[in-house]
């Protein structure tokens, strides 16, 4: 899912009642999602706003269906970081009576994901440092293999048309999307290609993009919580006019309504550590994209 400008609605006004929310809903014709990929479409339609609380449940389950499927009420609350009454307000808006009916939406999508494994196909239980790595490797692969399986391959044309004729190439990333961005910097600057690196060093990243204009591009890079400096970043460069393309990881991000076109990636998580594996393979493929039109 990429490509559209979409609101993400304001936080403030805490969890509002759940027949209210409905009503909203169904104002806006919505019926009761049949399935997983219904479900996205609403949270994507850009016309749902959510309070706080239930945007962090949209955003949770935007990101982890899987997680979703197979936990129960306390562990997917636990993960997503609410009270499990919060899940529960979340399926009534969708005409749920409760979670656990709602949760079927994501069991049937992911019936099927993965193969079965018999006892004598199970590996042996490696000790603690081994099964991090397994897992951290497993969360890579799973990463990796949702690219192929819904890449945006218009999106991410777009997105190499736009930088390539830019004059400049700001590079936007702060936290978890900095050792991306700071790889993307690299390699774009080996390859001859013009670019900024915002890294924010004493505190300067407004100042690093004080110069920015109409001609220049940003490539932004912003994964949830979303509590990073990046947004205000972004905000600046398109008061000023300049094209932006964003790798993120849901339609929630605010950089979606900042962007000209955006992509997708979602990274895995192992035991609270998130692969970065899937990012890093379209920022490559981007970087790519990018000198290949300069040269070609």
């Amino acid at each position: 899912m990429s490509g559209a400008r979409i609101s993400s609605g304001r936080a403030g006004a805490g969890d509002s009642a759940p027949r209210k929310q409905g009503r909203s809903l169904a104002a806006l014709g919505y019926t009761k999602p049949q399935t997983y990929e219904e479900l996205r479409a609403v949270l994507s339609s850009g016309t749902v706003h959510f309070p706080k609380r239930l945007r962090q449940v949209a955003i949770f389950l935007w990101q982890h269906p899987s997680a979703v499927a197979l936990g129960t009420i306390a562990q997917v609350a636990d993960q997503a970081g609410v009270q499990p009454s919060t899940l529960v307000r979340f399926a009534q808006i969708f005409g749920y009576a409760g979670f656990s009916d709602f949760q079927g939406l994501f069991k049937d999508h992911m019936k099927g994901s993965w193969p079965e494994r018999t006892d004598a196909e199970r590996p042996a239980e490696p000790n603690a440092d081994l099964h991090f790595l397994n897992g951290m490797v497993g969360a890579s692969q799973t990463s990796l293999g949702r690219i192929g399986s819904g890449f945006d391959i218009d999106s991410f044309e777009k997105m190499a048309d736009l930088l390539a004729r830019a004059e400049l190439i700001y590079v936007i990333g702060s936290k978890r999307a900095f050792p991306v961005t700071t790889y993307l910097s690299l390699t774009l600057s080996q390859q001859g290609v013009r670019n900024v690196l915002v890294d924010n060093v004493g505190s300067t990243a407004l100042d690093q993009v004080g110069c920015i204009g109409p001609r220049d591009a940003v490539l932004a890079v912003s994964f949830s919580p979303y509590n990073s400096i990046t947004p205000d970043l972004v905000a600046v460069a398109h008061e000023r006019k300049a094209r932006i393309v964003t790798i993120t990881d849901s339609t929630f991000s605010p950089l979606v309504k900042l962007s000209d076109t955006w992509l997708e990636v979602v990274e895995q998580d192992f035991a609270g550590f998130r692969s970065l594996a899937a990012t890093l393979a379209v920022g490559m493929a981007l970087v790519h994209g990018v000198v290949t039109r300069r040269t070609g």
